[in-house]
């Protein structure tokens, strides 16, 4: 399939993707966009839909694992300012699903607007954010959204409000949807306060990371019995090594990808842990890992 000359400055091939995930590893996008702006975004996503080629959009890909084989579609980034911008009226603050969680998260701070600090620290886009439902301390983005707009594959713009969008553990139904803002209804509250929560929150997050290791990922959600960190440490898997993949020894809900890791023995870890706890403990860890 040849990209037609009007789109041929939005749309490349083979592009690529090992860069842009946390992990470092995978193949190339047989075709890759990255839009400026809301119409440019209509049009790759309407030449996609015409030419049935299945679309995915990369968010920070924190969590996003690529096959080697790469991703056969168009993958889109929103990450310029005008698919991530961020505003405040009132009570609510709009943002680009383009944009960081972690911006939105210091903008409504900053507005004096709580409900969202909670979640700093978590890396990942607002749209990845809220597709995935994150959560920290008990509380998901899912309870302070309004409202989500998706764009159609005809170009047009769907609204869909908060009891529409099916928010459930760290799941939506807006999967494989292509989300292009967020409005959130938030609580206005004291900015120092916010600010004082914010940076202990902050500090408590960054202490549970791996230090100095780059190409790390979380592949499990937490269970309701337990946090998985606990969880793989009671069964003795912290620090399980699978060819250059292993769990952090010390922090063993991060996978590490060593050099010459593969996306084979990043899934077969995975599927070696899963069995293990569900063989001794009787809990099925879902996954938090996009496998593309």
């Amino acid at each position: 399939m040849t990209i037609p000359e009007h789109l041929q400055h939005l749309i490349r091939s083979d592009e690529p993707l090992a860069p842009l995930v946390w992990l470092g590893i995978g193949g190339p996008a047989h075709f890759f966009a990255e839009p400026v702006d809301a119409e440019q975004i209509v049009q790759v996503v309407t030449w996609a839909a015409e030419n049935d080629l299945p679309t995915r959009v990369l968010g920070s890909g924190s969590n996003l694992l690529v096959r080697e084989s790469g991703f056969d579609g168009l993958v889109i980034t929103l990450g310029a300012a005008a698919t991530s911008a961020l505003s405040i009226d009132g009570d609510r603050l709009t943002a680009g699903a383009g944009g960081k969680l972690s911006h939105a998260v210091v903008k409504a701070v900053g507005g004096g607007l709580g409900g969202l600090e909670h979640l700093v620290g978590i890396p990942g886009t607002v749209g990845a954010a809220v597709v995935g439902n994150v959560s920290s301390g008990g509380r998901d983005i899912g309870s302070a959204v309004e409202r989500v707009r998706v764009l159609q594959p005809d170009g047009s713009i769907k609204q869909f409000d908060q009891d529409e969008v099916g928010f459930t553990y760290r799941k939506t139904a807006l999967d494989g949807l292509t989300i292009v803002e967020v409005d959130f209804k938030l609580e206005a509250a004291d900015p120092v306060a916010l600010t004082k929560r914010l940076q202990k929150l902050w500090i408590a997050r960054n202490a549970a990371r791996p230090a100095e290791i780059e190409r790390i990922a979380m592949p499990f959600i937490d269970p309701d019995s337990m946090p998985a960190r606990e969880l793989i440490q009671s069964v003795g898997l912290a620090g399980i090594r699978e060819g250059n993949v292993a769990l952090d020894s010390a922090r063993p809900h991060y996978l590490v990808a060593h050099t010459g890791a593969t996306s084979d023995e990043c899934l077969k870890l995975i599927e070696r842990v899963r069995e293990q706890v569900l063989l001794q403990t009787g809990i099925d860890l879902q996954l938090n890992l996009q496998i593309w």
